[in-house]
């Protein structure tokens, strides 16, 4: 799409950090520069402030990816890429089929609910989770990866998301303050919340949980 469009040498195309690298890779191979942008840290996608300021006369495109179920900002994304004459590409998810994400949704409201010492995700703007993303603050006390090894000894099987951002593996390296970017990559982590699980599966996720959360501080 990117090739299609004329973009190639000498331009600029603004992605995330926050996620896999196969974006700046076909940015790359499109003979483009990735620009790496902040992140919300409510949808996890790219916030169209971050983006605003990483343009410059070399930008020439945006590709917004879609992150867990919640969906970016698009129309302020849009209208920022009208504003500067820039192309927007969207990559998203595969989507599941409705009932599927109807039983997600209501493992992620139990969970919601019951859950103590992390933070739930946002659900607003038709969330269809994906992956149900928490967040366990660094505070001093259980950090995510202990708390991740700790469920994992209790049967949860529980992954962490992104583990390095894009901006920090060797081929793309860039000196680049993003520092929600970085936040989320520390402390997010991801609960099950398949169609398949039982309830029974879901007191055990909420028991191991809370029997770690009651270590952490009160989410706010």
């Amino acid at each position: 799409m990117l090739r299609a469009a004329g973009v190639g040498v000498g331009d600029e195309v603004v992605v995330p950090a926050f996620g896999n690298a196969e974006v700046a890779e076909a940015v790359t191979l499109a003979g483009a520069l990735p620009v790496f942008a902040d992140v919300d840290p409510v949808t996890y996608c790219l916030a169209p402030d971050a983006v605003e300021s990483a343009v410059t006369c070399r930008t020439a495109a945006v590709v917004v990816v879609h992150r867990f179920g919640r969906r970016a900002d698009i129309a302020r994304l849009h209208a920022l890429g009208q504003r500067h004459g820039l192309l927007v590409l969207e990559h998203g998810e595969s989507e599941a089929p409705y009932d599927e994400i109807a039983q997600r949704r209501e493992r992620a409201a139990y969970l919601d609910a019951k859950l103590k010492g992390v933070r739930t995700p946002d659900g607003g703007d038709g969330h269809t989770y994906q992956q149900y993303v928490v967040r366990v603050p660094g505070n001093g006390r259980p950090d995510r990866d202990a708390f991740a090894r700790a469920l994992r000894t209790r049967g949860v099987d529980c992954r962490v998301p992104v583990r390095t951002p894009v901006h920090r593996l060797p081929e793309f390296r860039r000196c680049v303050s993003l520092p929600q970017t970085e936040l989320a990559a520390d402390e997010t982590l991801a609960l099950p919340v398949d169609a398949t699980l039982t309830k029974r599966d879901m007191q055990r996720i909420v028991s191991a949980c809370n029997a770690l959360g009651g270590l952490l501080q009160p989410a706010f």
